[in-house]
């Protein structure tokens, strides 16, 4: 089992130490998540499911590529991953180049989790319709996979059209992991059929086997692919076979109650989870 570690539930203060602290301690990743702006109309912020606002205006934001490629200057072995990145909200060469760069700058340690939002307040700003985002998150895939291994790409797609291109240089890694999130059906579909892997939300053993059993139904071929799991209830190490067995293969997991003591939490987690020993990246 891989562990990863979920920055983004920490003030941003705490991002470096963090990140340092996981890689120095044997954590295998650690996930930054994104938006790219928040509208002042909190009517546009109805978390789904609530009749509550899923987001605060002033709420700091930044380029999670960038942030990591700032902390990929700082670790030597932890992966740098977003989960997730809303990568339809750009174009497909501009979210393309963010991750090449990042995987040059860390040595091939980059990963790209993606997702299609639930939350029209940035797409209304950035002049998108939110109603496309799911079709224009999959053509963006698509784009990318022909950035990353062809030598020239031309695209005349329904959301993204360009001439004939050079993309160089490709990523470090032979195949940067493409994870989608969400748990929608589309979403199931997209990580089953165009991904490398699914993240999902926060689950617990019990609550993560539909979707466990819907991807599952929805794969096709044994092509390599990954499960990961927001695991912030984990009940101990002894439960951590149950989770693979179900075929999860990496865990990020929030071991801390206040952020000021998640280094230390970070540490108690390594030793009770025998993490001493780096686990080879992947």
């Amino acid at each position: 089992m891989r562990f990863g570690v979920p920055l983004g539930l920490l003030h941003p203060g705490a991002w470096k130490d963090v990140a340092v602290a996981a890689d120095e301690l044997g954590f295998e990743s650690v996930w930054l998540p994104e938006h790219l702006v928040f509208a002042t109309d909190l009517s546009l912020a109805i978390y789904p499911g609530t009749d509550k606002p899923g987001i605060s205006p002033t709420t700091p934001l930044f380029d999670a590529p960038a942030y990591l490629c700032w902390l990929a200057a700082l670790t030597t072995r932890v992966r740098l991953g977003t989960a997730v990145h809303l990568y339809a909200l750009r174009h497909p060469l501009v979210s393309a180049r963010a991750f090449a760069t990042l995987d040059h700058v860390s040595g091939g340690r980059a990963v790209c989790g993606v997702g299609a939002g639930w939350y029209p307040g940035e797409w209304a700003a950035a002049g998108l319709d939110f109603a496309t985002r799911g079709p224009r998150l999959d053509e963006a895939i698509e784009v990318t996979r022909r950035l990353w291994s062809e030598p020239a790409v031309a695209h005349d797609g329904r959301f993204f059209s360009f001439p004939e291109v050079a993309f160089e240089p490709k990523p470090v890694q032979e195949r940067l992991p493409i994870l989608a999130g969400g748990e929608s059906a589309a979403a199931l579909r997209r990580a089953a059929r165009l991904c490398d892997g699914w993240i999902s939300m926060p689950h617990t053993l019990e609550s993560i086997r539909p979707r466990l059993d819907r991807l599952a139904a929805l794969r096709e071929g044994d092509r390599p692919f990954s499960v990961t799991v927001h695991a912030y209830w984990l009940g101990g190490p002894e439960e951590v076979a149950a989770w693979e067995r179900l075929g999860v293969d990496r865990m990020i997991v929030r071991p801390w109650g206040r952020g000021r003591e998640a280094v230390a939490k970070l540490e108690e987690f390594a030793t009770r989870y025998d993490l001493t020993a780096p686990a080879p990246s992947r």
